[in-house]
């Protein structure tokens, strides 16, 4: 596989006029390229930050069929994916050779181990595992017991601060990059109907479920958040059920979401609602 299979642009709609058709062929797992390229073509190219995003379409001769796609948009890590590892060489050579930064790669797991082992061999530089993650997919919803005292509700205006700290707060905990600016993350989603809070009985919001706008059938619920003092007492899977619930009943054929593996609790709990394991992913960071 030569380096120059790999065409990139900053074009997305020629991306997306290319490799739309790839892209839907397995809405669950492109979950992210789907997603992402639907923010950027809904809310423009600079939502992430000011540097235009990257794409990539590997073909094995420039009309053939697509075999994967890149996305990258800073600050994120560069999304490839699944690749074998001839493949995964060849990018690692194209990006090399054009000088793109690469920071960090995510990918299937096989996939970001393999462009790990190609990147630091071509350029020399240091990379380390960030985090092992699993892509589940919703089979038959079985609401968590017992359940909490409270309801859900879909945020509206009037909960506008409110996402955008506890936004802020997820990414903080997890430590990750925010990405968007919080009041800017919270207005997208509330364009769409796009968050669930849990409350209290007294009308206190508990929790948080986000959700990505419909995309070739397929939404991912991210985040969920619930403040530290008021964790373990079954909101956050009461309103992760309900979230996953509406999106089905608005006409979701696929319901997604990514766990971090070096967390037991929130694996258990997504497969206790019913959330199935698609595959394995990783974060590769590099020059730390």
């Amino acid at each position: 596989m030569s380096p120059e299979n790999w065409y990139l642009t900053k074009d997305l709609d020629e991306f997306l006029a290319r490799a739309g058709d790839f892209l839907h062929s397995r809405p669950a797992l492109h979950t992210v390229p789907l997603t992402v390229t639907d923010g950027l073509r809904r809310r423009g190219p600079h939502i992430f930050g000011p540097e235009d995003p990257v794409f990539g379409i590997l073909s094995e001769d420039g009309d053939g069929p697509i075999r994967a796609v890149l996305l990258h948009t800073p600050p994120f890590p560069v999304h490839v994916t699944p690749l074998t590892p001839d493949r995964a060489d060849a990018l690692a050579a194209r990006l090399a050779e054009l000088d793109h930064p690469v920071t960090a790669i995510s990918a299937a797991r096989e996939t970001a181990d393999a462009f790990a082992a190609a990147w630091q061999r071509r350029t020399g530089a240091a990379g380390s595992a960030r985090q092992r993650q699993r892509l589940y997919r919703l089979e038959e919803l079985t609401v968590p017991e017992p359940r909490p005292e409270g309801r859900a509700r879909i945020a509206d205006e009037g909960d506008r601060e409110l996402l955008a700290r506890w936004y802020g707060a997820f990414h903080e905990d997890v430590g990750t990059s925010r990405g968007q600016d919080p009041g800017e993350w919270a207005d997208a989603r509330l364009s769409h109907d796009g968050v669930t809070l849990w409350e209290t009985a007294e009308g206190t919001p508990v929790s948080l479920v986000g959700v990505t706008p419909r995309i070739a059938g397929q939404v991912r619920i991210a985040p969920v958040y619930t403040p530290a003092e008021l964790r373990g007492r079954g909101y956050a899977g009461a309103a992760t059920a309900a979230a996953s619930r509406a999106a089905r009943e608005a006409g979701a054929t696929e319901v997604v979401l990514f766990t971090d593996l070096a967390n037991p609790t929130s694996n258990g709990l997504y497969q206790r609602i019913g959330y199935r394991p698609v595959a394995d992913f990783a974060v590769w960071g590099f020059g730390d």
